[in-house]
């Protein structure tokens, strides 16, 4: 199975660049870590952060840990960067991994390029790396993460009741996971929504996805 390199991942509006907390670090703070922007972390283990340093500490943190590989999501037109996603629990002996750490700022949040980046990471674990198994888990009461799941094509495996707890509270977390048999026609479905074709001169979709 092919080793994760660090190398960009490339669309049509987006792209995702191996976490940089030094070049990438200003553009992330003004995305996800501003002023009433406190309820994006809720379902995450860490944030929200009091100041720019304790986030930017943070992301330091998170680009180096070895147990995963950490993007920043740019905007193909701006170059700037706008959210955060990982692939973790990576196992390649078997080919399996999850998608997750997904933090998406309001510019990106509910766009075509959110969907694409998610479409650059799953073409890249099935296609380039040759994984079977793509998973994503999300707190059971995180109801835009389950819907965006469903809405790309993740099939719902099941509550692991009692599974964690982050913040002070009990997480029951829902199971979702795409295996390499599904991917090739979920993979032309998530490439004929995001074709040029598919939106109109404002932008507006003309097909739905899901």
């Amino acid at each position: 199975r092919v080793l994760f390199r660090s190398v960009t991942l490339s669309g049509r509006t987006v792209c995702l660049q191996r976490l940089d907390p030094t070049s990438h670090a200003p553009s992330l703070h003004a995305a996800l870590a501003g002023v009433g922007d406190e309820r994006r972390w809720t379902y995450l283990s860490y944030g929200p952060f009091p100041t720019r340093s304790d986030f930017e500490a943070w992301l330091e943190r998170h680009a180096a840990d070895s147990a995963q590989i950490s993007y920043a999501v740019i905007d193909a037109v701006s170059g700037q960067a706008g959210g955060l996603a990982s692939y973790l629990r990576i196992d390649a002996a078997v080919g399996s991994l999850e998608i997750g750490h997904l933090c998406f700022g309001p510019a990106l949040q509910r766009t075509t390029a959110a969907t694409e980046a998610l479409y650059l990471l799953l073409g890249h674990a099935f296609d380039a790396l040759g994984y079977r198994r793509c998973e994503w888990k999300c707190d059971h009461l995180n109801g835009p993460s389950r819907r965006a799941a469903e809405r790309l094509g993740f099939r719902f495996e099941g509550i692991h009741r009692n599974a964690r707890v982050y913040k002070g509270r009990n997480r029951d977390t829902a199971w979702y996971a795409i295996i390499d048999s599904e991917w090739p026609a979920l993979r032309q479905q998530l490439e004929t929504w995001l074709a040029p074709a598919n939106f109109d001169s404002a932008g507006q979709q003309r097909r739905r996805l899901g």
